[in-house]
């Protein structure tokens, strides 16, 4: 599969910008992004804050990201983020669940999540499915976040919502594995 857009030169102070927060390198993604120079200014600012500038734990980000590359059908952002998930502590279960329709852990089964990682997940299928978040879905999270977790985290869904589309949209291929910065 290529991606539906040719590749931008990675030439420029835009490039370059991108190329500091990925270590080195420019990605498919950032090429296309590159089209545009302020889209990219604006996307490598944005995604290098959730990536890096958060208080939130990183099983719980890594969560995020990997429960939205399921519901949206990027495996571009999959294949980047299983390596940094797996890192961060999520198991071969963890990820299995993931990738499952519904997630929850079954009634009679031993937990796979955290009390934090159920309230995130639930968190993250109702932002990223319906938008709105129920009631009590956003109060088992406060149980676990305090407010600026909680700003973050409403970020990283619509962020990472915005990630994935973009993917699907322009069908970047699937990465050869974990994507820096």
């Amino acid at each position: 599969m290529t991606a539906r857009l040719p590749e931008a030169s990675g030439q420029g102070p835009t490039a370059d910008l991108l190329r500091a927060r990925r270590g080195g390198t420019l990605t498919v993604l950032d090429r296309l992004l590159l089209h545009s120079p302020p889209v990219a200014e604006g996307w490598n600012a944005l995604l290098g804050a959730l990536r890096g500038g958060t208080t939130l734990p990183a099983d719980l980000r890594e969560l995020v990201v990997l429960r939205v590359a399921v519901l949206t059908g990027a495996e571009f952002e999959w294949t980047a983020h299983e390596p940094i998930g797996r890192r961060a502590g999520l198991t071969d279960l963890h990820l299995r669940r993931l990738r499952a329709a519904e997630p929850a852990d079954e009634p009679a089964a031993e937990p796979v999540w955290t009390p934090a990682q159920a309230a995130v997940l639930a968190f993250t299928d109702a932002s990223a499915r319906a938008v709105d978040v129920p009631d009590a879905v956003f109060a088992a999270v406060r149980e676990h976040l305090d407010d600026r977790q909680v700003v973050e985290l409403s970020v990283l869904v619509g962020g990472y919502c915005m990630v994935s589309r973009f993917l699907v949209a322009m069908r970047v291929p699937p990465s050869d594995g974990e994507v820096a910065g």
